[in-house]
């Protein structure tokens, strides 16, 4: 028996059917081993840097079940993704079950050839791609937990700093100061709708945007006095030629423009196609495409468009790093132009198969023209009336007015990805000197716009062009930043935050070269020179971490804590006192708080209202001796507590509003409680109202029915299946593994 390791239960099932009964496939369900959480034995630093792995938890039944396997394998193959991470997690595995010579198999698209090729060729553990990878978690758990215990003493506790989501947010912060300086000008905009011989309407736009009102009246004067003459007419043949195919931050910035996928969602839908066969691998910076694949597209772009519609390519990629993989993101099956078990999938699968497909297609010819068209010249045809009444308005000062078009020759490579098709105007039959028909002008005020926030196209394109972070951290950087409440997403656009303002207005005042774009894109660098072998892993750590901690030590001391961010306009005053108001950061933002502070407790938010502090209901704490119950707000609304928190937690229970949450199933726990809906930091759980008693909590919907295989809670589970344990340890908890059986 030979023992085949890979991370997720659904690569597992598809690599399965690739191979016989000799190999066993096993998942390890990701990371099996990862830095405790507490820093303070997690990295030797006096030893070298030395990291201290923990099992993860839960992780423990695998790790046995593989050291199990192990014991009776002829051979144990390490099959985790392509990358540096995967290659970690191949060591992890490795150290963690005691594994004896194992091999490490690598394949970029999870196919029956493509399998079976890698496990022809087996090869060590790549010792410089760990350490990369491993140097980059050092690092950022170095960094973070530094930054971050400054950050609490400093600003305020619960604040975090990382190595890369700080230069991110920088980035957003730049451009957030840009929009707030901006001053905004009036300008107008005028159209004339006009006619030609043949009775056309087309509408034209002036080519100056006039700041001053006077001249805009002056050109729609002349305009109404005219005459409309065309004075030239440019037709271009331009070629478009298509894009690369899909790289990780290219596929996630077309995901967001087109179907509205975040980073880490489009990642996540990614992987799904890929475990399941559909696509090659989804982390790469390389735009290469393998021989096979493009003699591939050659047939299917014959057959389906025609000859005249081929034109191979090949790409070259433009990060000088590109190392993550050896192809571009593809289908592994060209001839299925659809694929995926949900929507989603099958939506992103179309995208990348159109953008393949379309890299080894002809360019798309379009005829451009432009239409200039003066105004107020009489000619041959006006009387003298005409002008008079021209000389009059000053003509010869009003800008022409002009109007593009285009139309497409030949499709070309459109045909496969006509979602990157612009939209076609076509304009009518005129010609030069022919004058045209006035139906009507007018003008639009407005007003000059900031630079546009980034969406999160936006910064990875950003990030990607200032060599901050690597095709598998973008959507981690992204979703981090959010996740910790630096930024909100408002449409399509990232807003920093109060708190994310403060952070980052911190950290570039005190440490602006770690969050620099020099300095973040160097180490990158340097992370990737260790992944080839070239730079020492403990030496770069160890020529950062000197100075990087003797800097964090001297703001340490150098600094002092900010305990308000500075006053308040004066409109805004005391509602308790009348005193005047400074603004200060709370868990949820900036508030306005009396600058008598804590001799005066009253407060505002921050549009201005009062803000209501802690009021005594006048009942004594049931759990504490001493204590009085006082109504709080919190971020979820009001609730009723202790007054000696937080010594004693005692919280009221709202009866009404804990029997509308409540889900009528008893707790299988204790049995004494039932299970109740909650909500926490990450969103909607249900728990036991005997809590802090029990302490049983589920994320899904209980249903109240008993699972029979280990007699569990059973909850409400996939589309598919109804009904899943709410045991993890229990095979009625994967719906997979059920159906496998």
């Amino acid at each position: 028996m030979k023992l085949l390791i890979v991370e997720s239960p659904a690569k597992a099932k598809t690599i399965s059917k690739y191979l016989n009964d000799e190999y066993t496939v096993k998942a390890s369900v990701g990371h099996i081993r990862d830095l405790p959480k507490s820093n303070k034995n997690a990295i030797d630093i006096e030893g070298g840097f030395i990291p201290h792995y923990e099992i993860s938890k839960g992780k423990e039944a695998v790790v046995a079940e593989i050291k199990s396997l192990a014991k009776k394998a002829t051979e144990v193959l390490l099959a985790t993704d392509p990358d540096r991470e995967g290659e970690a997690i191949a060591w992890h595995i490795a150290e963690a079950a005691g594994l004896k010579d194992p091999q490490r198999v690598v394949f970029h698209e999870i196919t029956k050839d493509a399998v079976q090729e890698a496990i022809k060729h087996p090869r060590p553990i790549d010792d410089n791609l760990k350490q990369a990878q491993e140097a980059r978690r050092v690092l950022d758990r170095l960094v973070g937990y530094d930054l971050s215990g400054l950050i609490w003493k400093k600003v305020r506790y619960g604040l975090s700093a990382g190595r890369v989501q700080s230069p991110a947010l920088r980035i957003i912060m730049e451009r957030e100061r840009e929009i707030r300086a901006f001053i905004p000008e009036k300008f107008w905009v005028i159209t004339a709708d006009v006619k030609n011989k043949q009775d056309v309407k087309f509408t034209l736009t002036c080519n100056e945007e006039p700041r001053d009102e006077k001249f805009v009246e002056k050109i729609l004067a002349a305009g109404k006095v005219g005459p409309w003459t065309v004075s030239d007419l440019k037709e271009t043949e331009v070629a478009r030629g298509p894009k690369a195919p899909f790289i990780t931050s290219t596929l996630q910035q077309t995901a967001s423009s087109r179907l509205g996928f975040a980073p880490s969602r489009t990642m996540g839908i990614a992987q799904k196609l890929y475990e399941a066969g559909y696509i090659s691998y989804m982390r790469t910076d390389s735009t290469n495409l393998s021989k096979v694949a493009i003699d591939q597209m050659a047939d299917i772009i014959k057959a389906d468009y025609g000859d005249k519609y081929l034109m191979p390519r090949v790409f070259t990629a433009k990060s000088k790093n590109a190392q993550e993989a050896h192809e571009a993101i593809r289908p592994t099956d060209l001839s299925k132009k659809t694929a995926g078990h949900t929507p989603e999938q099958q939506k992103l699968y179309q995208l990348i198969w159109s953008r393949t497909v379309a890299s080894q297609m002809a360019d798309a010819k379009t005829l451009r023209t432009k239409l200039s068209v003066k105004v107020g010249k009489a000619g041959e045809a006006a009387d003298d009336a005409d002008k008079k009444s021209a000389k009059e308005v000053g003509t010869d000062t009003i800008p022409d007015f002009s109007i593009n078009g285009s139309r497409v020759l030949f499709d070309g490579w459109l045909a496969a990805d006509p979602e990157a098709r612009q939209d076609d105007v076509e304009l009518p039959k005129t010609s030069i000197g022919e004058v045209l028909r006035l139906i009507d002008i007018h003008s639009e005020q407005k007003q000059t716009e900031p630079p546009a926030r980034y969406s999160e196209a936006g910064l990875i394109k950003e990030l990607e062009k200032r060599g901050i972070g690597r095709p598998s951290t973008y959507a981690s950087i992204i979703k981090t930043i959010q996740d910790r409440g630096y930024v909100s997403k408002e449409q399509k656009a990232l807003v920093p935050t109060d708190t994310g303002d403060v952070v980052s207005s911190w950290l570039e005042e005190n440490f602006a070269n770690y969050i620099s774009d020099t300095f973040t894109a160097e180490m990158e660098d340097e992370l990737d020179a260790i992944a080839r072998g070239e730079m020492n892993y403990t030496k770069t750590l160890k020529d950062f971490y000197g100075p990087f901690k003797k800097d964090v030590k001297a703001k340490d001391k150098s600094t002092k804590k900010i305990t308000d961010l500075g006053p308040v306009e004066e409109k805004f005053k005391c509602p308790v006192c009348g005193s005047p108001m400074i603004w200060k950061l709370s868990r949820n933002g900036k508030f306005m708080s009396c600058s008598r502070f804590p001799d005066c407790q009253g407060a505002r938010i921050a549009t201005g209202e009062v803000m209501e502090g802690p009021k005594l209901t006048g009942e004594k704490c049931p759990l504490c001796a001493d204590g009085m119950l006082m109504e709080r707000m919190g971020r979820f609304g009001k609730f009723t507590a202790c007054s000696n928190y937080p010594k004693c937690k005692y919280i009221k229970k709202d009866e009404a509003a804990e029997k509308a949450r409540s889900t009528g199933v008893k707790c299988n726990l204790c049995g004494v409680g039932e299970m109740t809906e909650k909500r926490g930091r990450f969103g909607v759980f249900y728990g036991c109202t005997n809590y802090p008693t029990c302490k049983n909590i589920i994320k899904a919907k209980p249903t109240g029915r008993i699972c029979e295989l280990c007699k569990s809670l059973m909850m409400e589970g996939t589309k598919t299946i109804p009904e899943r344990c709410s045991n993890k340890l229990c095979p009625n908890h994967n719906p997979h593994k059920l159906e496998k059986k």
